[in-house]
């Protein structure tokens, strides 16, 4: 066998037992866009948190995911909460152009944003 053959067959070897993510290249949460003040942040997760649907529970005083107290951080939990939600039922991670999509996780410290396939 030549030397270039061999290297191919290790190559393809090593591919083939290196870890797959199965399904993680698509996972994607819903998070407050930065650049939105917190008045429209706000009017977004009133209404994802109200009328919406959202699992607001966890942003409250004494949750998991009440610190950082900020808007941004509330609007983000509120938003990822309703999108898992209704992603597949047609919802969207649009809020007036409030939010966007990540695929880096925003979990963080006790607080655990949700993730559904």
């Amino acid at each position: 066998m030549s030397k270039v053959l061999i290297w191919v067959i290790l190559a393809l070897l090593c591919l083939s037992l290196a870890p797959h993510k199965s399904g993680a290249e698509f996972e994607q949460w819903c998070v407050a866009d930065e650049q939105t003040p917190d008045d429209e942040l706000q009017a977004a997760m009133d209404w994802a948190c109200g009328g919406g649907g959202a699992d607001c529970s966890k942003i409250q005083v004494n949750q998991p995911c009440y610190f950082p107290n900020t808007v941004k951080d509330h609007a983000s939990y509120a938003f990822n909460s309703y999108f898992q939600k209704f992603k597949h039922k047609g919802g969207s991670c649009y809020f007036k152009a409030a939010a966007l999509i990540t695929e880096l996780d925003p979990s963080h410290a006790s607080c655990h944003y949700e993730f559904i396939p």
